[in-house]
């Protein structure tokens, strides 16, 4: 499955893509951010996520940008399950940030899950993130309940997470923050 957004091409991951993945998102302050990357994240986490196998209803992809060589590999985005909700993933590498790629590239997943006939897509960011509740806002999130604590890999322990929904086919007339605009 390939998605083509208005600035990005979002694609699968392939083994040759091992080196190009490494270089992107090894940053610790991309990673802490990530519930399941280590870190350090090294060659061998890159080798076993590109590859990772697709399924159908749960694709991910590797958000890249297009360019005259061809393309620039810049984050990931995709869907997981979590427990019992299927669960939106997404991350940028910190040179691109700050230019609307998470929120474009995670529109674009919340289309094709639309597509592929999920109707509640849950998402979260930690606490000392809130760039990437921006980004959830944005792509048409709310913030579903408290804040919860959720384990992270890359920083060994648990972490205060902000917890988000976003039921698709509906539309939400929010603020930046994931509230719904008075009346």
């Amino acid at each position: 499955m390939f998605i083509r957004s208005e600035r990005l091409f979002l694609r699968p991951g392939w083994p040759e893509d091992w080196a190009e993945l490494l270089t992107a998102i090894n940053d610790e302050a991309v990673v802490r951010n990530l519930a399941t990357a280590p870190w350090p994240y090294t060659m061998d986490d890159a080798m076993a996520f590109v590859r990772r196998p697709q399924e159908k209803l749960l694709p991910h992809f590797f958000v890249t940008l297009p360019s005259g060589e061809g393309t620039k590999l810049i984050g990931s985005a995709g869907l997981t399950r979590h427990g019992d909700d299927i669960e939106l993933g997404y991350w940028i590498a910190r040179s691109h940030w700050g230019q609307g790629y998470a929120t474009e590239a995670a529109r674009a997943v919340l289309r094709l899950a639309e597509a592929l006939g999920h109707r509640r897509i849950v998402a979260g960011h930690f606490a000392d993130n809130p760039a990437s509740g921006r980004v959830l806002a944005k792509a048409g999130f709310l913030r579903a309940g408290e804040p919860t604590y959720r384990f992270s890999r890359a920083r060994g322990g648990k972490a205060t997470s902000i917890p988000y929904a976003a039921q698709l086919g509906v539309s939400c007339d929010c603020d930046d923050d994931g509230y719904m605009r008075a009346a």
